[in-house]
């Protein structure tokens, strides 16, 4: 059986980069002539995952959590009369099994309670408890003042630049799904 060929892949001279305003990372190694589209995928997905490993790190040293509990209670103090689990997995976009994971852990701890549905006896809701709440107030504070911190590296007005710019993007993805 032969082997394929190893693939070429064109990548721009760091020069030529940094000139364009490129920072020269992984994502740069897809080639200066591939799709525009792709690049900026990978852009945003590099950006993305290093902003949560950041998130992860300060979760567990400051707070002794992880993200995935951190985004649970994050639903839950959005609906104070709870939600049901299909619903948290939903929002969550993870399975069941996720949820129920997540839910057993912080159950345990005391920070959520499982209400049992009066209509349907076969289905309950899940609601963060007062201490739930107080200790979600504190993550969420620090959370918020991480995201500004590192985005802080950025004038407001690129910001805003960006969040208008994947803004449309969204709409764009959405009206595609819609139709």
């Amino acid at each position: 059986m032969n082997k394929p060929a190893a693939r070429t892949v064109k990548t721009a001279a760091p020069e030529k980069a940094k000139a364009a305003g490129n920072v020269v990372d992984l994502e740069m190694s897809t080639g200066v002539d591939s799709h525009m589209g792709l690049r900026l995928w990978l852009r945003m997905l590099t950006t993305t995952n290093l902003v949560q490993a950041e998130l992860r790190k300060r979760l567990r040293a400051e707070f002794d959590t992880t993200l995935p509990r951190f985004d649970l209670m994050a639903q839950l103090e959005r609906h104070p009369e709870g939600l049901k689990m299909n619903e948290l997995s939903r929002r969550l976009m993870v399975t069941g099994g996720n949820v129920t994971g997540l839910t057993d852990q912080l159950e345990k701890e005391g920070f959520v309670v499982r209400d049992t549905d009066p209509n349907d006896r076969r289905s309950f809701a899940v609601r963060l408890t007062a201490h739930g709440r107080e200790s979600f107030d504190r993550m969420a504070r620090a959370h918020e003042q991480w995201v500004v911190e590192l985005f802080g590296g950025l004038p407001l007005a690129d910001k805003a630049r960006m969040h208008q710019k994947l803004g449309k993007l969204k709409q764009h993805l959405r009206e595609r799904t819609d139709s």
